[in-house]
């Protein structure tokens, strides 16, 4: 609350140039006392505030302050007024920070406005799927939020991904959010690790406080840790024809590990392409569901495989 207390005072500072204690009080509906201790505290943090006495007296900034915070151009609204996702800052708690970034926009000069909104009419940040509704919030992640601004070791119990529960402290370092999942970025024993927060059953803020390593940038670990899992990963190729009139749709449903070798040369003709599958099972299942439509070029061995799985198919309901 005292937060966007204060930003609001910036805010009425830079948009009437002068006011008294009394005015901010009763705009902000606090005391007077509070507003002194608010002004206080605005001074502490390097906010050049002048107090102007006598009957045409009140609070105002200095003159070159209010020239930084009017003095951006258009790459500066443009990355100011492009919002996050509004799902991101409600699962971190911090929904009211859209609230504060609507102050903000009101308290622009014409031209920074304009620019503003002409931003927020053309671009808008959607995470969550298709499906409504499918956005489930993590129930630990405000205690982890807590952790990672507090510097405080947690305690959780963690489900992996092939079902295993482990219960470990760790030193949270870092939230990322990809495609609308939270990862946690904490260490462990000494060695930085990835947990995917919706997989996080419990956590238990502690009272011990942690240093964070030297040089650790959250940016730079996360991308790394992404290359190294994608090399880390099984890869089991396949070649196969595929009949045109499935080609779209497996490019959009595979393109991401599909590569194409041989584009049809005339309508109707079949496109021949190399998938990187994590395990030959998987490519079983996947190939299976095309039934005909896609042919096994190499490895032949893949093709005894899929065979036995469509016997097993027929006999299962012929049963």
């Amino acid at each position: 609350m005292r937060a966007d207390r204060l930003m609001n005072i910036l805010i009425l500072l830079q948009n009437r140039g002068k006011i008294t204690t009394g005015e901010l009080a009763e705009e902000l509906e606090v005391s007077e006392r509070t507003i002194q201790r608010d002004m206080d505290a605005l001074t502490t943090a390097g906010v050049p505030v002048l107090a102007e006495r006598g009957k045409a007296g009140g609070w105002r900034l200095y003159d070159d302050f209010k020239t930084k915070l009017s003095g951006l151009n258009k790459e500066d609204i443009r990355s100011l007024f492009i919002f996050p996702s509004k799902t991101l800052l409600e699962d971190l708690g911090l929904g009211t920070g859209l609230d504060t970034r609507e102050k903000l926009l009101s308290s622009l000069a014409g031209p920074y406005q304009e620019e503003a909104q002409h931003i927020r009419d053309r671009i808008y940040i959607d995470s969550e799927g298709w499906k409504e509704n499918g956005h489930k919030k993590d129930e630990a992640l405000p205690e982890i939020f807590t952790a990672v601004f507090e510097n405080r070791r947690i305690k959780i119990e963690y489900e992996k991904i092939n079902g295993d529960i482990i219960n470990r402290t760790v030193e949270p370092l870092g939230l990322v959010a990809q495609k609308g999942n939270w990862y946690l970025a904490a260490s462990h024993d000494g060695q930085l690790r990835s947990y995917r927060v919706s997989r996080v059953l419990t956590a238990h803020l502690l009272d011990e406080v942690f240093e964070r390593p030297d040089g650790f940038h959250l940016e730079e670990y996360w991308r790394q840790s992404k290359k190294d899992f994608a090399a880390e990963l099984p890869t089991f190729e396949v070649e196969v024809d595929i009949s045109a009139d499935i080609a779209k749709r497996v490019h959009f449903s595979a393109g991401k590990f599909m590569k194409v070798v041989r584009p049809p040369l005339k309508k109707g003709e079949r496109m021949r392409a190399v998938f990187h599958f994590q395990s030959e099972q998987e490519a079983v299942e996947f190939i299976l569901g095309f039934g005909t439509k896609m042919t096994i070029i190499k490895p032949k061995k893949l093709i005894k495989k899929i065979v036995a799985e469509a016997v097993s198919v027929i006999s299962y309901y012929e049963d």
